[in-house]
């Protein structure tokens, strides 16, 4: 048929081509769809995701071929010219199918394991590729996964040079006719139309998928590519401060600002001891623990008993079991953690950006104290280390400076990590803040051959699974964790220091899960796992225990922390002290990056919204809740909405605007 109606053979080939790649965007929607549809969701309302779905494709299909299509309007570039010509375009080919593949590959990982489409955040690793492809090579079979990619692509290439091959025979016996450009042009035209957006009047934009007003069918329509290229301009701090000056008032009555003293739109404020403060000048060591995620640890209640040790700590401190963090992942806890500001940079950690690195921190605030941050492996990851040096006068102890062995990409073991801090702190002659933050509780999940005191435990894999638990080096590595408190507890007992110590045990985020065995259901579904961590402040010696239930976050440790030493200290974050006495909002700001949502958890309820589609959902996150009228949710709903966007306004400034030592 094409030869009867004369195409030029580049033309042939190009359609063929388009139906080659076609198949290959089609095949990893439908992937997608098997693999990751919630089951609420029915196939037949996913048409208008398809149909979007197509269109993008049909863009990044036609930027692929205007090269060939548009050099070939010159017929000694088309690759039926010369053998030369060939074999250009057949590399080219095959340098566009391998970064296909890889982007496709990266985007199942990437929705396995965040539930959404690749974006550029996945950058903020690819700043750290080495450590990032060892974890990667350590924790999973990437012989085989790369094996995979490239016997993929040998066929692919195959497959073009085989539809290259059948074109040249198809027109063996053809007369050659004159090279018209009305085909090429048309081609072109079409391509075009296809990058423009296909069968529309409009530009095709990234933001017409969001008006499916659903996550998954968002998702389901984008492509990796539109999605990862689209959310590269996110990569920067963008802020209003007439935003922030219009949320002021809703801020100084979640921070109780005295506006009698506070002039309009300063954070400031001096906070002096009050008449619980310690005089001891205790020390304090911040523990910032890998994935600590709540509904997989003894204290939810859950049956399989994974941190027994962490449990009895809680009974002799102040633990709050509702603590969040505002976010999932370890750059933008740790930062949340130490500057009181959720990180809300999207698409980029703001430890990695020059424009909201340098920050104030209350640590500072502690004068005659020596400061020191413990890390088993490097600091340079996720520039940890730029973010510590925002600490006057710190003491940073990384891998390269301990005496004890490397385990796996993550430096030592977190065992040894908390006996070498313990060695440094038993030499302090002055109070000292020390930060440990540790990393064993995450991929590729090690435990060090030579802790034959650990005992693994095997536990069925439908056990695991019903509470929360993906595979047995999972729970042991959870289990190992809570190995390694008991042991740092025990020598920390045995030292001096002991006795005047505030030890602040934090996680910094929780980890996706099924939690419906010990939690209500939005726990699960709204994902509200990724934040929920424990919060625990341990001194036997000097604070009276207590369990605390209200909704409480990650940026309020270190003003709770200052408030218990007697010294004034300035705040200007969004952190608050969690042991004041009288109305304040208990409730913690989130934010899922990747799905563009944010909102506000509280003791009953979880408000959130989206930046990108217009949808408001308001669920009980405890059972035995009245139902609500539909005024009474309304009202609820515009109150938590208000103070949602309200601390997001107010982030988005501070992490430009909170700078200082």
């Amino acid at each position: 048929m094409l030869i009867r109606w004369k195409f030029p053979k580049t033309i042939q080939w190009i359609i063929k081509l388009f139906i080659i790649y076609l198949s290959i965007f089609g095949a990893f929607r439908i992937a997608t769809l098997l693999f990751f549809k919630p089951a609420s969701i029915t196939v037949a309302s996913l048409f208008s995701s398809f149909w979007l779905g197509l269109q993008y494709d049909l863009r990044w299909i036609a930027l692929i071929l205007l090269p060939i299509a548009c050099f070939s309007l010159f017929p000694r570039f088309s690759p039926f010219y010369s053998e030369r010509c060939k074999k250009v375009w057949a590399i080219y080919l095959a340098i566009i199918t391998l970064l296909l593949l890889f982007f496709f590959g990266a985007d199942f990982g990437h929705f396995a394991y965040v539930n959404t489409r690749l974006n550029a955040s996945a950058l903020n690793f690819a700043e750290d590729a080495k450590t990032s492809f060892e974890m990667l090579w350590q924790s999973y079979p990437m012989v085989w996964i790369l094996a995979g990619l490239l016997g993929t692509l040998v066929m692919m290439t195959w497959i073009f040079r085989k539809t290259h091959v059948s074109v040249e025979e198809q027109n063996i016996n053809v007369h050659k006719f004159s090279y018209r450009r009305i085909w090429h042009t048309t081609t072109i035209v079409l391509l075009g139309w296809f990058v423009f957006g296909f069968l529309s009047f409009t530009p095709l934009r990234w933001s017409d998928a969001f008006k499916l007003n659903d996550n998954f069918k968002s998702y389901l329509a984008l492509n990796p590519f539109q999605n990862f290229f689209t959310t590269l301009r996110f990569r920067n701090p963008v802020f209003s401060e007439d935003k922030a000056k219009t949320h002021y008032d809703a801020i100084s009555d979640f921070l109780q600002l005295d506006k009698k003293n506070t002039r309009a739109n300063i954070y400031e404020r001096i906070v002096h001891p009050g008449s619980n403060a310690l005089e001891s000048k205790p020390n304090i060591v911040l523990i910032i623990c890998e994935s600590f995620s709540m509904y997989k640890s003894t204290m939810s209640g859950n049956p399989l008993n994974s941190t027994p040790f962490f449990n009895k700590l809680t009974k002799d401190g102040i633990f709050f079991d509702r603590c969040f963090s505002p976010t999932f992942g370890t750059a933008r806890g740790v930062f949340a953690i130490l500057t009181g500001i959720p990180d809300v940079q999207l698409s980029k950690f703001s430890t990695r950006n020059l424009q909201s690195l340098n920050q104030y921190t209350i640590i500072n605030s502690f004068d005659g104290y020596s400061k020191m941050y413990f890390i088993g492996g490097s600091s340079d990851f996720n520039n940890f280390r730029g973010l510590i040096n925002n600490i006057n006068d710190v003491q940073i102890y990384e891998e390269g400076k301990f005496t004890s062995p490397r385990l796996n990409v993550w430096g030592i073991s977190d065992k040894n990590l908390f006996l070498e801090a313990d060695k440094v702190m038993k030499q302090q002659t002055k109070p000292f803040f020390t930060i440990i933050q540790t990393s064993d509780n995450h991929r590729p999940y090690s435990i060090p051959p030579d802790d034959k005191d650990f005992v693994p435990r095997t536990v069925n894999i439908n056990e695991l699974k019903k509470y929360g638990f993906e595979s047995q080096e999972e729970f042991n590595a959870f289990c190992y964790t809570d190995f390694c408190y008991s042991r740092f507890m025990e020598a920390a007992r045995r030292s001096p220091y002991f006795d005047n110590t505030i030890f602040v045990f934090v996680g910094d985020h929780g980890v996706e899960g099924n939690a419906g065995a010990v939690y209500p259901e939005a726990w699960t579904g709204q994902r509200l796992n990724d934040e929920h961590v424990p919060l625990l402040f341990y001194a036997p010696a000097l604070l009276i225990p207590q369990k605390r239930q209200e909704t409480v976050s990650q940026i309020d440790v270190l003003p709770t922390v200052a408030n218990m030493v007697s010294q004034p200290y300035m705040n200007k974050t969004l952190g608050r002290n969690l042991l004041s006495k009288g109305g304040k909002e208990e409730a913690a700001f989130i934010i899922h990056h990747d799905e563009g949502k944010i909102g506000l958890v509280n003791n009953d309820y979880y408000f959130s919204k989206n930046l990108w589609i217009i949808k408001e959902e308001l669920v009980p996150i405890r059972s035995g809740l009245p139902g609500l009228t539909a005024s009474q949710t309304d009202s609820v709903k515009r109150k938590l909405s208000g103070l949602t966007s309200a601390i997001y306004e107010t982030a988005k400034w501070m992490l430009v605007n909170n700078h200082g030592r």
